[in-house]
């Protein structure tokens, strides 16, 4: 898979695709994901992607031209499966819209900032606007960051252990049961025995169990789904 991600601040952006599993999915060939600085598409002496909205108001709105440039650029080197825009008001990220998009092949995703882009980019290349929550950034570089991440970690073979993402939060519609490792008892807080007992099919149910009344207390409204 490739990622190709649009932005402002390029620099803030990779040291966090440097680091862990999206690192190891590079370093195996599994992923590719490459940082565009938007600032070289501007049509100015000085750099500049933004200006005033027409009609007036607060704000600045990135320009219609270097974010056209530079996505007609891209496109002009292969074919993507989604041109992604990080709004507020995009479709909420989820863990099944995650599972789709990662059998995808390429994926540019376009990082939004100030008072959002020129709508004309909306309405002729964007294919698919994502949000990370109903609140607003700064600026759209946390939400690519956040999306390709979770988009990434669940192609085979990045994760060490592929059965992993499998049995992450709401994979099977439920938020995932508690965990636990070493040591078994610590200040008297002992591990389940169900856990410590080996019937497989006991741990089981008891994960199922778990997994539905954590739901119920912290996600209800994945169980009237």
């Amino acid at each position: 898979m490739r990622i190709d991600i649009l932005t402002l601040f390029p620099a803030t952006m990779s040291m966090f695709f440097e680091e862990s599993i999206l690192a190891r999915a590079q370093k195996k060939g599994l992923a590719e994901i490459v940082l565009h600085d938007l600032h070289d598409y501007s049509l100015t002496r000085y750099g500049s992607v933004d200006d005033y909205p027409y009609g007036g108001g607060a704000g600045m709105v990135m320009c219609v031209e270097p974010l056209a440039n530079c996505i007609e650029e891209l496109q002009s080197q292969r074919r993507y499966d989604e041109v992604i825009y990080t709004a507020p008001d995009g479709q909420q990220l989820s863990q099944p819209l995650s599972n789709t998009l990662s059998l995808k092949q390429n994926l540019m995703i376009l990082c939004g900032h100030y008072k959002g882009v020129d709508e004309r980019i909306r309405e002729h290349f964007i294919t698919m606007e994502i949000s990370i929550g109903d609140y607003v950034l700064s600026g759209g570089e946390l939400a690519a960051a956040v999306i390709s991440d979770a988009v990434v970690r669940l192609i085979p073979g990045v994760l060490g252990d592929e059965q992993s993402a499998l049995s992450d939060s709401f994979q099977d519609g439920l938020v995932a049961p508690p965990e636990y490792t070493r040591p078994v008892d610590f200040r008297g807080w002992r591990v389940p025995d169900v856990l410590l007992s080996g019937d497989h099919k006991k741990i089981a149910q008891w994960r199922y169990d778990q997994a539905v009344e954590r739901t119920r207390q912290r996600r209800p409204n994945m169980l009237d789904d």
